[in-house]
């Protein structure tokens, strides 16, 4: 059965899109830590991580580095912080977090809520910086 992202790659499941490549996808996370929380996605399902392919996965941090460097320009913070985890969803991705501190890091506290407009309206500005 096709992973949430699968669907999410596929259209199936909207998203906030950040930037995309022939291989990858980036959209912010609808239960982000903060603002301008971003998930980066291989387009190909791979449910772990270290499974990933060395090229593609040097590939991948490439992208995300991109992607990292558009969210500091549009959210102030320290920097951008980068996480793995692979628990909650089984299609690897990497958690592009702007913070001034390592607690907006903590995936136990709770997630913030922001309406689909404001999602859009972080995403657009985001892209306006790639």
């Amino acid at each position: 059965m096709a992973s949430i992202f699968s669907k999410i790659v596929e259209g199936e499941i909207p998203c906030h899109k950040i930037h995309e490549d022939d291989h990858f996808l980036a959209f912010l996370d609808v239960f982000p830590l903060v603002k301008g929380h971003t998930l980066i996605i291989p387009k190909k399902e791979i449910d772990y991580f270290f499974d990933i392919d060395d090229k593609i996965l040097g590939d991948m941090m490439v992208f995300s580095k991109k992607v990292a460097h558009a969210i500091k320009m549009t959210i102030p913070c320290t920097r951008i912080g980068v996480t793995v985890i692979g628990l909650e969803v089984p299609h690897a991705h990497i958690h592009l977090i702007p913070m001034n501190n390592v607690t907006e890091m903590n995936f136990s506290k709770e997630k913030l809520s922001f309406t689909s407009n404001e999602l859009s309206k972080t995403a657009l500005e985001i892209r306006a910086n790639l």
